[in-house]
């Protein structure tokens, strides 16, 4: 990898102009990794005048050109792999083999999706059979700002770069400064590839630093961001003085309905879906909800799993979980798991402090929590990380009432045999996303939220549409 103190901007991989060094940490471990250097507005400006001067060259070129230098990037992603699996796992913590398996597997699978998307999307259309000499043109927004999270770095990074590439927009990427290896390995990559100077750029930073400085610049004509609610209302805000394009995916606080007909592995699954990445997926199923009839039974079955769920090292290959990202996350967890214990929600597994053993590095006991009231803090607040919070329904009627009382709509879980029931929940429920009996959505299939959990769509052909204006043009013909 280049040397990791510098941008990539218009084709180089070039020096700050006055950004201050920040080390990069292992949450494994704690030890330091690297050292990045935080860009200045200086070096954002820089970035945004070289996207801006090939935007349009770039919107220009074919459909065909572009996708086939895609092509030519997810060739390049899969035969450097594993060298992206172990960036990952060294700056986020993910362990070995789900950054292998899920983390870098996310980011070709949205590649080749967004490919896919890209062949069959009719960028030209007629208005319709009422108006033959009306025309609508899909066209690309523009330079674009991609501001994206450490969680699943490669997932939400290629969610946007794919799409935002594949309309002809020109980017500035600027990816979370906890875990920036992975998206300037991918930078290395798109290089590679052979992409025009300028057309993606990638400035370190962090979000008061070049976060601020591209949501508010004059000439980003559309900021895609993924992160914290409040994170995204401050974007919001910033952006509006310029009325750029303003496209959101931030938090959650998915419910999962048991009913007590729902397969026997609904729990378990509910659980380890939970803890997945160390509970750090704004998407993750964190309160569970379970029909009173099976409650007692659901409890005892959560807390096997919890105490046999393994916490280690993201460089040991296995099933554990790994640590959470960073120091802070590590203590507001414990904050909000402590808040838990104090209002009264019943401790069943896991609580306060590291595991057993593990003396150094940022990492949480699985934790359940049962008898969650609405009234209570882990009720209300995105915890991120591998806690999990129960609590019984009498009626369909309740449990939707229960799932829907949060800020946040995201995703939501539905477990139940009875299709008819399923699907007359899934209905009810205010997200974005709902899965249902453990079946993940299709290639393709739109992620994104309503409510606080944003306002865009990321995936497939919506992704698309995301970096696209709609120009009508009449007397075409």
């Amino acid at each position: 990898m280049k040397s990791l103190s510098q941008h990539y901007i218009n084709g180089q991989w070039v020096s700050s102009i006055g950004g201050n060094a920040m080390p990069v940490e292992n949450p494994s471990t704690e030890a330091t990794i690297g050292t990045i250097t935080l860009g200045t507005s200086i070096d954002v400006d820089v970035a945004v005048s070289a996207a801006k001067e090939a935007f349009i060259a770039w919107a220009a070129t074919d459909l065909n050109e572009r996708i086939t230098l895609l092509e030519r990037l997810l060739d390049i992603y899969n035969s450097r792999a594993d060298e992206m699996a172990q960036a990952i796992s060294n700056e986020m913590g993910a362990p070995i083999a789900l950054a292998r398996k899920a983390q870098v597997a996310a980011g070709a699978t949205h590649l080749k999706n967004t490919i896919y998307a890209a062949k069959s999307f009719a960028f030209e259309r007629p208005l319709g059979d009422h108006a033959p000499g009306d025309m609508i043109f899909y066209e690309p927004v523009g330079v674009c700002a991609l501001i994206t999270p450490w969680n699943w770095p490669m997932n939400q990074v290629m969610l946007k770069v794919a799409p935002a590439l594949a309309t002809g927009c020109t980017v500035i990427l600027k990816p979370s400064e906890l875990s920036p290896l992975s998206s300037m390995l991918l930078a290395e990559m798109i290089d590679e590839a052979g992409f025009k100077p300028g057309v993606f750029n990638l400035v370190n930073g962090d979000g008061a630093g070049v976060g601020k400085y591209l949501t508010v610049h004059p000439e980003v004509h559309m900021v895609s961001f993924t992160g914290s609610t409040r994170a995204g209302i401050a974007i919001s805000k910033a952006a509006a003085d310029t009325v750029k394009r303003v496209s959101l995916e931030l938090g959650g606080k998915g419910a999962n309905i048991i009913f007590a007909d729902a397969n026997e592995k609904a729990v378990t699954h509910g659980v380890r879906h939970c803890f997945n990445n160390s509970g750090q997926s704004c998407n993750a199923p964190t309160r569970m909800l379970v029909e009173r009839l099976i409650y007692k039974q659901s409890i005892e079955m959560a807390r096997s799993v919890a105490e046999k769920t393994e916490v280690g090292p993201a460089n040991l290959d296995g099933r554990h979980i790994g640590p959470v990202a960073s120091e802070t996350q590590f203590k507001k967890i414990q904050s909000l798991i402590e808040s838990g214990l104090d209002e009264g929600a019943k401790l069943i597994s896991g609580g306060l402090g590291r595991p057993e053993g593990l003396q150094r590095g940022h990492y949480v006991r699985p934790t359940i929590f049962a008898n969650v009231t609405p009234k209570m803090t882990i009720w209300t607040e995105e915890i991120f990380g591998p806690v999990l919070c129960i609590t019984p329904f009498d009626s369909e009627d309740e449990a939707i009432t229960l799932a829907n009382d949060t800020p946040y709509g995201l995703a939501n879980y539905v477990q139940t045999l009875n299709k008819e029931r399923a699907r007359r929940v899934s209905r009810q429920l205010r997200s974005g996303m709902v899965e249902m009996n453990s079946k993940f959505g299709g290639a393709g299939s739109p992620f994104g939220g309503m409510k606080q959990s944003g306002n865009g769509r990321e995936g497939g052909a919506w992704g698309l549409e995301e970096f696209l204006e709609v120009k009508a043009v009449s007397d075409w013909r």
